[in-house]
């Protein structure tokens, strides 16, 4: 085989010393090679195609040869499996594997530490390196896992919060609710915002749904609604003794209920038209009568509770008309 002085420049040019000879040379190798079956080479991992890493050619004993664009030597015969990236399902068992290694473990621990926080506390948790992480999540692919996983979670601890409660006293449950209700909501105020990423490009985009949204109705299901008939009558009971129950949980905890589940004001609308606007029917002006007997009759239980009208004497004459 004549030999050429091959030489390869910065952009991997292949090109001699004497240009029209290796057009000729090259012309009349190709000739030769055209019925010799070349490899195909797939793609490799980086973006790259094999070819472009060097170039396959034909020797004079028939072989197929591989010239190295950056050496310019020849290797060894080259099969199809040499130049074939690994397949699609090892990639993904790959990513998996680190998501499961360096991002949900770390994602976990700072869940914990939310979850678990009075609204009063300051706890260390840096904000900046959850979102680095669920933003690398949602970038590699893992949306749908870091959703079940972040569910799956939360669901967790909300089943051991619904066992807390199962225990409490009935002179505690609806102090130990409000507890429970407003630390939940405390923590999805952290929690939400550094998984925006996942919320807007996985849960609103893909399942048309919010995650706050998602995040609350589990604490609906797994809590509120396994003790709802326990709570409801404790509820009713307080409402009928003024301040056996601070007004400002009462009003929290019956907030929160309809804002779970607005049909549960329906179990008791009288005890919700007392927190909340527009739950009982209209105003009828044949009824007046029996709205002013309400009003008569509350005032009369609160000045027998030992809350009296105040000093009346200091009313203005037209008051008294």
């Amino acid at each position: 085989m004549t030999a050429v002085n091959i030489k390869d420049d910065h952009n991997h040019n292949y090109c001699a010393s004497s240009s029209s000879k290796v057009r000729t040379y090259l012309s009349s190798q190709l000739s030769d090679a055209a019925a010799v079956p070349q490899p195909v080479c797939l793609p490799v991992p980086g973006g790259e195609p094999a070819t472009r890493r060097g170039k396959v050619w034909s020797g004079s004993s028939g072989g197929s040869k591989f010239l190295d664009s950056d050496s310019g030597s020849e290797s060894s015969e080259v099969s199809e499996t040499d130049c074939t990236a690994p397949s699609a399902a090892v990639l993904n068992a790959m990513a998996v594997e680190d998501y499961r290694k360096n991002h949900w473990p770390n994602l976990e621990k700072a869940i914990d530490r939310l979850l678990i926080q009075n609204p009063t506390d300051h706890i260390s948790v840096s904000y900046a390196q959850i979102y680095s992480y669920v933003y690398k999540c949602v970038c590699q692919q893992h949306s749908e896992l870091l959703y079940s996983d972040l569910t799956l979670k939360i669901t967790s601890h909300l089943q051991q919060v619904s066992t807390h409660l199962q225990a409490s006293p009935p002179e505690n449950f609806i102090e130990n609710f409000n507890v429970a209700l407003t630390q939940y909501t405390a923590s999805l105020q952290c929690i939400v915002p550094v998984f925006m990423y996942l919320n807007k490009f996985y849960i609103e985009s893909k399942l048309n749904r919010d995650l706050r949204e998602d995040l609350m109705k589990l604490f609906a299901d797994h809590v509120a609604e396994k003790h709802v008939n326990t709570l409801m009558p404790l509820l009713i009971k307080a409402h009928s003794m003024p301040f056996q129950v601070q007004p400002s949980t009462m009003a929290s905890v019956v907030k929160g209920l309809y804002s779970l589940r607005p049909e549960w004001a329906q179990l008791a609308p009288a005890l919700f038209s007392g927190f909340i606007p527009q739950i009982n029917p209209p105003a009828v002006e044949s009824l007046l009568p029996d709205y002013a007997a309400h009003d008569q009759k509350l005032q009369m239980e609160l000045s027998m509770n030992g809350f009296p009208r105040g000093d009346q004497s200091r009313k203005r004459a037209s008051e008294d008309s």
